[in-house]
């Protein structure tokens, strides 16, 4: 039996889904002592529901026999388990704003949407009300939300993290991961749940100018502040260059129609059996989703094949890439349709390279100097995560970013 508590604080940024305001206490000590963790409504917790963003899968659905791969391993390393966040239906957004449960507030930009899929989990981390939250990643929705809430965050190496336990959106993509306001809680997770990975000496990095060209003015001079960080680690063993010969919208395009089609897949008997209730946006990429052609998805399958063998080539064994981690700030709430789908369009431009390629990127957070929350990533080699996860908090904290003991020495 499981002894679920009733949470010990208000949600006062409203990051919790109504079945999800219950905690439940670590199942032996170890590394994660004393650290409280929040859950995206996609992962099981034995005993409880899991809703996905949406009343009918949480009607259609009893509760979890097991709790999540990912859920287990952390609560036996120590942390409490503090319910369960809101996400974007079925995980079907990155913008945050859920029709059923409300758009969760963004601590660090209070007229600003969070960011999707996760936008509880990032809600809850950015508000301090736990120490880190899980979240997923399939198409940019961690590292957006990380991005505009001012958090650390990543997606990680496709299959890295097991999904047993997950509700999928598109499994070809799917990765479980987590957002931190902390660079110290941060890495202190990725110890436990990336253990064993080898270690790896960087030897290079390259700028993506590519994805730079698709992001707002003010990520410019934070890419330039991690760039000369980077140089001066590596000895100036860095250089500008583009992810691919094939421009971004090609990769986007690539990635929206697989990942479409995987969904379908993956969901289509029950959306038609179901009936569910979607907001327009998501019931539209559902609607898109269902008339995906099997030619477009052969050719779509080629491409990624050939722009994922580019990129993965471009850094080797032993070199990363710097990128912005989102095309903007976060959106103003009230911000109209047309301006939500073209940022939409600009961030997929960035956020699929990453996604077709199966690789592993960490956001770093820092504030513009305009006082909003930006990310600035970086990008390595399959497996490099936990790598990646030092290097980016090594980065941070020469940098100035938000959560490391440098963030005041910059703001001074």
């Amino acid at each position: 039996m499981h002894a679920f508590q009733p949470l010990p604080f208000e949600d006062s940024v409203g990051a919790w889904v109504p079945h999800g305001r219950f905690q439940l206490a670590s199942s032996a000590p170890g590394p994660l002592d004393g650290l409280r963790f929040a859950a995206k409504d996609l992962f099981d917790v034995a005993g409880q529901p899991t809703g996905a963003g949406n009343p009918d899968w949480l009607a259609t659905h009893g509760p979890a026999l097991a709790h999540s791969a990912v859920v287990d391993t952390l609560l036996r390393a120590g942390a409490t388990l503090m319910g369960k966040t809101v996400t974007d239906e079925l995980a079907y957004s990155i913008h945050g704003d859920n029709v059923h449960y409300g758009a969760p507030r963004n601590t660090r930009a209070p007229d600003r949407v969070t960011g999707g899929s996760s936008s509880g989990s990032a809600a809850a981390a950015a508000a301090g009300l736990c120490d880190f939250a899980l979240g997923t990643d399939t198409g940019g929705s961690t590292r957006v939300p990380a991005s505009y809430c001012g958090l650390w965050g990543l997606r990680t190496t496709h299959g890295r993290l097991s999904a047993e336990g997950l509700v999928p959106l598109s499994p070809r993509y799917d990765t479980a991961t987590w957002l931190a306001a902390d660079a110290d809680v941060f890495a202190r997770v990725g110890e436990v749940l990336m253990a064993g990975e080898p270690a790896r000496r960087w030897r290079g990095a390259v700028v993506l100018q590519d994805a730079c060209e698709q992001a707002e003015a003010p990520f410019q001079s934070l890419i330039e502040r991690v760039t000369a960080q980077a140089a001066d680690m590596l000895g100036d063993a860095v250089q500008a260059t583009r992810a691919s010969a094939t421009d971004l919208e090609t990769w986007r395009g690539a990635y929206i129609t697989l990942s479409a089609q995987d969904a379908w897949r993956t969901h289509g008997a029950w959306i038609e059996a179901t009936r569910p209730r979607f907001a327009p946006a998501v019931e539209g990429r559902w609607r898109a989703a269902a008339s995906v052609d099997a030619e477009a998805a052969a050719r779509a399958a080629t491409l990624q094949e050939t722009l994922r063998a580019e990129l993965r080539a471009l850094l080797g064994e032993d070199r990363y890439a710097i990128l912005p981690s989102a095309s903007s700030a976060a959106l103003r709430r009230d911000a109209d349709a047309a301006t939500v789908d073209r940022v939409r369009a600009q961030t997929f431009r960035i956020t699929s390279l990453a996604g077709l390629a199966g690789l592993p990127q960490v956001s770093i957070p820092f504030l513009g100097e305009d006082g909003l929350p930006y990310g600035v990533s970086v990008l390595g080699p399959a497996g490099s995560d936990l790598a990646l996860i030092r290097l980016a908090g090594e980065l941070g904290k020469r940098a100035g970013a938000l959560g490391t003991a440098g963030a005041q020495a910059v703001a001074q």
